[in-house]
């Protein structure tokens, strides 16, 4: 059956001298793995850039459902993030962002509340010219509502330690101690209550900023045990250090 959607590339892989494997998360069948063929020749290889990790394509595939992947029959671009693949700093958020995608978005099933979230998040980072140095551990505070595990809202002079175990502050340390203390609890406080545009109005130095999205790491691996090592994570350290 010939099947079309949009879809999201979350990462690519050489397969064989005739073509790569996209993973793509798809509005509607999930996440999926497809075959492109075609794109390691000369005539018809300069299509690999509409494929980059965050690139938003309007797909046309042959469906068959006794097979894990699937061969593409045509893709055009539906959204080229141009500005993501041409800038230092967003390109190394789009490879974090993908590959953390790549760990959590295991489940077929479609969400399409979900793809709106990363369609909308996708283009906002793309058409940002400033103000988005926090745009990566923004993303992973809005992605932890569509997967389950949506922190609470409750900081206060009285609730000053984040439980990261059940997502929510405390007025006490919990005794199994995955909590966070009261600076790095007020700071995600301003994170969970922030919009896209005042999520710039957080004021961090590098290192905080590092320490607050291992910090969003660590909550997610916790509600996440598949959860692998992000490799990335490294590159951003550096951009943000």
């Amino acid at each position: 059956m010939i099947t079309r959607t949009s879809g999201i590339v979350l990462h690519q892989l050489k397969y064989s001298d005739s073509g790569i494997i996209i993973q793509v998360y798809t509005q509607k069948l999930g996440r999926l793995s497809l075959f492109v063929r075609g794109t390691r020749n000369k005539r018809t290889g300069r299509q690999q850039v509409f494929l980059q990790p965050l690139a938003i394509l309007d797909l046309i595939f042959y469906n068959r459902e006794s097979r894990s992947m699937q061969t593409i029959k045509e893709f055009s671009p539906d959204y080229m993030p141009a500005d993501i693949h041409g800038n230092l700093i967003k390109s190394s958020i789009a490879l974090f962002i993908g590959e953390v995608l790549m760990s959590v978005l295991r489940e077929e099933s479609p969400q399409e509340d979900l793809f709106d979230y990363l369609r909308n998040s996708i283009i906002y980072l793309d058409t940002r010219k400033e103000g988005y140095a926090n745009f990566h551990i923004a993303f992973l505070v809005g992605l932890c509502s569509y997967l389950g595990f949506e922190p609470g809202r409750n900081y206060s002079t009285e609730n000053q330690f984040f439980d990261m175990v059940n997502g929510t502050f405390v007025p006490v340390p919990p005794s199994h101690g995955n909590y966070t203390g009261n600076e790095i609890s007020s700071l995600l406080a301003e994170f969970f209550n922030s919009s896209w545009d005042n999520m710039n109005h957080v004021v961090l130095t590098g290192s905080l900023r590092n320490d607050i999205l291992e910090i969003i790491l660590k909550y997610y691996s916790i509600h996440l045990p598949l959860l692998k090592k992000i490799k990335s994570l490294e590159v951003l350290r550096e951009v943000f250090g």
